[in-house]
């Protein structure tokens, strides 16, 4: 009996969506999602946990050239 070849397990899917960026937005606490076909999700955070945790898992599974760090809101534009 042969060995199975793992490109045998490949199959070619077209209707697949992926991220293409995460914008994270640390002062209003959300996180917006762009998917390859456009479209755009928001995330938006209750609690610093709930912040924290979402933050960890885009860590944990987004690679981080597509993570990016929307600038701090500051007063008087300092």
């Amino acid at each position: 009996m042969s060995k199975p070849v793992p490109e045998n397990y490949n199959i070619e899917n077209n209707d697949e969506q992926w991220l293409t960026r995460v914008v994270v937005d640390t002062s209003l606490r959300k996180f917006y999602l762009y998917s390859n076909e456009g479209e755009q999700r928001t995330v938006v955070c209750d609690t610093v946990k709930q912040f924290m945790d979402v933050l960890d898992v885009v860590r944990k599974l987004v690679d981080e050239q597509f993570v990016i760090y929307a600038e701090p809101l500051t007063k008087n534009g300092l």
